[in-house]
């Protein structure tokens, strides 16, 4: 394939005969990206083991997904290997994310509410349940090798993926990520899948969708969430995810909230509760908007003790917030909060010198052995 992106260093592991792991969701690019691979790995007589990865997300997922990576699977003639994270899929991690927001509001853990949506800065979406798990996958299945790790990314997608190298290794040089497709428009991805005899996923042309991941995705415009909400399979999706919303306050793209997308998919009730939502994310943003720069959760957080103005301000806004959500909290007043910024110094103090002891001892040890 003549617009194949590669690199001296991917050309010696394939020439090594190291294993292939191709990342596979059922969208057109990761099917291109496995075309194009495994043609050229036939072509220059790559004789390692090679294999698809489908990364489910659980209910998020097309239906028509696996069934793609299944079809390429056989196409291809490689073994399809699908890896799930074991606490649940994607919505499990959206609901769970907010009962663990409140709960670390409650127990004054963090200092404003935490979204429980993923964000394009904070893709834990793709972090947690796909490079995580795949990764692991891997490193499990070929222990002590160095891997492959194909991944259908194109620069044409995004202004940080047209920054992306064609390759690169992980921290611990075990698995080198491959960006095969990187510069293929996005005629070319569907010309290759149609030569090939394959089908494109379904979302595509029969419903009417740009971009192929989750139903709902944070990165979906408003004409692929409206397309997605036309599609019976996802309506049960959108009212849970509508509803997740209505709880939270926090609307799903930011500023855009999910049950305007298709209000008519609502009930009465739902969208009485989004409207009520509405009302208390402006208003949650009134309260926390009191709160300054310096008092804001930052890496480490806490650094240092508030002062009694920043305390005062701090106990009024849990105060609002809590009665705004019907939250149980802790640490209302002046004097607990700072009670529980001393402990919670108190605390980041004792885990700074274990570290240091822990560190110390294996320096130590590797003194000896030398």
């Amino acid at each position: 394939m003549e617009n194949l992106a590669i690199t001296e260093d991917v050309r010696a592991l394939i020439a090594e005969n190291a294993p292939v792991a191709i990342g596979v969701s059922g969208g057109k690019d990761s099917q291109a990206a496995a075309l194009a691979t495994v043609r050229h790995l036939d072509q220059v007589g790559h004789s390692g083991p090679r294999i698809l990865v489908h990364a489910d997300l659980g209910t998020v997922e097309w239906d028509d997904s696996l069934d793609i990576c299944e079809e390429l699977a056989e196409h291809l003639q490689c073994d399809l290997v699908v890896v799930r994270r074991k606490a649940g899929g994607l919505m499990e991690r959206w609901e769970s994310r907010w009962l663990s927001s409140k709960t670390r509001y409650e127990e004054l853990s963090t200092v404003t509410l935490v979204p429980c949506w993923s964000t394009p800065a904070m893709r834990f979406c793709t972090s947690e349940l796909k490079t995580h798990v795949i990764m692991s996958e891997l490193k499990r299945r070929f222990k002590g090798q160095r891997v492959l790790n194909v991944i259908g990314v194109r620069r044409e997608e995004s202004a940080a993926r047209a920054r992306m190298a064609v390759a690169d290794r992980d921290a611990g040089g075990q698995v080198w990520t491959w960006r095969p497709i990187i510069d293929l428009k996005t005629e070319d991805v569907f010309a290759m899948i149609d030569a090939s005899g394959l089908r494109p996923h379904p979302a595509y042309r029969v419903h009417g969708m740009s971009r192929v991941s989750c139903r709902f995705c944070i990165m979906s415009n408003i004409a692929d969430l409206t397309a997605a909400t036309a599609v019976p399979e996802s309506q049960e999706l959108y009212r849970r995810m509508v509803s997740l919303e209505a709880v939270s306050g926090f609307a799903f793209q930011g500023s855009r909230w999910l049950g305007d997308v298709a209000p008519g998919l609502l009930s009465n009730v739902q969208r009485d509760q989004l409207a009520a939502a509405k009302q208390r994310a402006a208003l949650r943003k009134e309260i926390e908007a009191r709160i300054t720069k310096p008092m804001l959760y930052v890496k480490g957080w806490p650094t240092r003790m508030l002062t009694d103005d920043e305390a005062s301000i701090l106990a009024a806004t849990r105060d609002e917030i809590s009665d705004l959500y019907g939250f149980n909290s802790q640490h209302l007043t002046v004097s607990s909060i700072h009670e529980r910024y001393a402990d919670l110094l108190e605390q980041s103090a004792a885990r700074l010198k274990s570290t240091a002891s822990i560190n110390e001892t294996r320096e130590a040890a590797m003194r000896r052995v030398v």
